[in-house]
């Protein structure tokens, strides 16, 4: 049996944290796609930690990790992250396996993606310049290197053939920075990572579940953000909904049970791209102020704005939501009024689906206005202490996606998650 959590709009919903709270429910914790540009902040006892590529199980002492082969995945970021994750005493080689058929994220990669980037001026996407799109690129491309290539004697002979190809790309693109010193360090973590449990990623995680393990699929990034369904071309290179969980971990669809889908209680975005709800007035910054909007990976402040219900409706049909988690309540503790978007006015008429191209078109937000519970609410422990005000914000979203939110975050803490019956 797998369920799968993820996260429901442009990223950043505190999915980490999310896992963290479930892990000691369930034998394996598995990521299947995206690469370091995934930041899924933890808090363990006092101490804050972001991972980026490993699961967000590693500080369970039970429960495996995978990072299986729809992730494209950075050596020397996994070489830091193993490090942070030794510092609190976990021992990372037990827990932690990775699929042979994971691609490679390569120095050439990187460096294609800042080159890239560069070359669109003011049209640029907003990457986050770790070489996750041209990883991807030449996955489909059927260029790339792969995890279960370190294994293989002619591993170096295949990445020369690679950079040189690579080499031509950057040169048409008038790049000529030196990357010898990534290269090194590339090199080093590559002979870092000969260490960890690789294996077949698609027999290992489908003997598991032929035992009875649970399996939780941890997704990264956001459904706004899925390469098909988002708000293309603002969008990461992977399919970010619960159908990547198929072909990230190789588990058949039949396999999958819950799909446990994860928002904020507003919005944020962080790039480039369509965001119909941002505020770009105090209420925006009073958001990201409260909220400590910016990206755990890149440090980029978020852009912020009232809670999205056309997209987040959306999102739940495209990923098949039984579920609500609803993060960061509590930010919203100190606002008089509270808004949410329960359709587009587009071309003068009111519509309540996700258009084909977003950034083409004019979009207003259509607002449905409740009061704030103006009160502290990142004590409570218990559903019924939530504030009438609050159980209704909560009641008319529940309505409206037709799926049940069923856990409240107030608060960055492990114990800080309410059940709701």
């Amino acid at each position: 049996m797998v369920d799968v959590l993820l996260g429901l709009q442009w990223g950043d919903e505190g999915k980490g944290k999310i896992v963290d709270y479930f892990a000691p429910d369930y034998d394996i914790i598995a990521r299947f796609q995206g690469g370091p540009n995934a930041g899924h902040t933890l808090y363990i006892g006092d101490k804050k930690v972001v991972l980026h590529q490993i699961p967000s199980g590693i500080f369970h002492e039970n429960t495996t990790n995978l990072i299986g082969n729809g992730v494209v995945l950075d050596a020397v970021t996994l070489r830091k992250e193993c490090e942070k994750v030794a510092s609190f005493g976990i021992d990372y080689r037990k827990n932690l396996y990775i699929s042979e058929r994971t691609h490679l994220i390569l120095p050439t990669h990187r460096a294609l993606d800042k080159a890239s980037e560069l070359s669109k001026g003011t049209d640029k996407i907003g990457s986050t310049l770790k070489g996750i799109g041209p990883a991807y690129m030449d996955k489909t491309g059927r260029n790339g290197l792969r995890v279960g290539d370190l294994l293989d004697k002619s591993f170096t002979t295949q990445y020369i053939k690679l950079r040189l190809k690579h080499q031509k790309m950057l040169d048409s693109l008038n790049f000529n920075e030196d990357i010898s010193a990534w290269e090194e360090e590339f090199f080093d973590a590559i002979e870092f990572m000969r260490q960890f449990k690789i294996v077949n990623g698609e027999y290992f995680i489908n003997d598991k579940i032929k035992q009875g393990k649970k399996v939780l699929a941890e997704g990264a990034q956001g459904s706004m953000l899925d390469v098909d369904f988002g708000t293309f071309p603002f969008v990461t290179s992977s399919n970010t909904i619960s159908a990547g969980v198929c072909t990230g971990l190789g588990v058949a669809p039949q396999k999958i049970k819950d799909v446990i889908g994860v928002t904020k209680a507003y919005c944020t975005r962080v790039g480039s791209g369509p965001f119909p709800t941002e505020l770009h007035d105090e209420t925006g910054e009073e958001l990201r102020r409260i909220g400590n909007e910016f990206g755990a990976t890149t440090g980029r402040p978020r852009r912020c704005g009232w809670i999205d219900l056309v997209a987040l409706n959306f999102a739940c049909m495209v990923n098949g939501v039984t579920k609500l988690v609803m993060t960061k309540a509590d930010v919203l503790d100190p606002f008089e009024k509270l808004n949410v978007c329960d359709a587009y006015l587009i071309n003068g008429e009111a519509v309540k689906e996700v258009p084909f191209q977003m950034s083409k078109i004019a979009i207003e937000p259509q607002w449905k206005t409740f009061d704030g519970w103006k009160t502290d609410t990142s004590g409570i422990k218990a559903q019924a202490a939530l504030p009438d005000t609050m159980v209704k914000y909560i009641d008319f979203i529940n309505g409206y996606l037709g799926v049940k939110v069923a856990y409240i975050s107030n608060g960055p803490g492990r114990d800080q998650l309410i059940e709701i019956k």
